[in-house]
């Protein structure tokens, strides 16, 4: 069911899988199993991202580009950009 596979992605999320991080970010960002939430999608792909999990480096890039439930702030996002970059 929706919500037993978000209980699954949390508790994954939680122990610091970073594919699990990203995929409840998504979920988050995109309201799909979970009410839309862009600033707890922005904390989950920062876990991710952190991990050097490129997709989630790149969402949480556009986020702040677009000013989505993170501040907006070109030196972090230039940041996220280099990372993102190195992690192909």
């Amino acid at each position: 069911s929706d919500k037993e596979a978000v209980v699954w992605f949390r508790k994954a999320a939680e122990k610091g899988d970073a594919v699990a991080q990203n995929n409840l970010g998504t979920m988050y960002l995109q309201d799909k199993r979970v009410p839309q939430s862009c600033k707890e999608a922005a904390v989950w792909f920062r876990k991710a991202a952190d991990q050097g999990r490129a997709q989630a480096q790149c969402t949480l890039g556009a986020m702040y580009l677009h000013d989505k439930g993170v501040p907006q702030s070109c030196k972090l996002l230039g940041g996220l950009c280099v990372v993102s970059k190195g992690s192909r």
